[in-house]
């Protein structure tokens, strides 16, 4: 089977949608400590997800602002993420430091879904796949 046809179905659109949402907060605990200043970042960007999601699977509407709220948070969440790797990939230790390597990982692994939703969200298929169940339900 075709791998393109099977990411476009309606099923495999709102679950990944849904599950998307994990790239975003994914940071190690200490980055949602009340001392730390980086927690609202990734809630504010979880926060935008979920409107968009629960407009076009809950509400199924056909605008085009939800898409583009997914692919702004998305695109944030990689830009920060580029931003704050420097400065969190090493712990220091008085004279020495060490490799922060689940930082490092965490910070990769959320790139890359947020970079795949990217691409995936721009599909035509997609954006019609949530689409063609409205069109062929019965109007009141």
């Amino acid at each position: 089977m075709n791998l393109r046809r099977t990411l476009t179905g309606r099923t495999m659109i709102t679950l990944l949608l849904i599950v998307h949402v994990i790239a975003l907060p994914l940071f190690p605990p200490e980055s949602f400590a009340a001392t730390s200043q980086e927690w609202w970042l990734p809630v504010l960007l979880l926060v935008m997800v979920v409107v968009a999601d629960v407009q076009l699977i809950l509400r199924q509407t056909d605008l085009s602002w939800p898409w583009y709220l997914i692919s702004f948070a998305n695109g944030f969440n990689i830009l920060s993420r580029i931003m704050m790797v420097w400065s969190h990939a090493t712990i220091p230790h008085g004279e020495t430091s060490t490799f922060n390597a689940p930082y490092v990982i965490l910070t990769l692994i959320s790139i890359a879904i947020s970079t795949f939703m990217l691409i995936y969200t721009e599909w035509p298929e997609v954006r019609l796949g949530l689409l063609k169940e409205l069109k062929t339900k019965p109007s009141a």
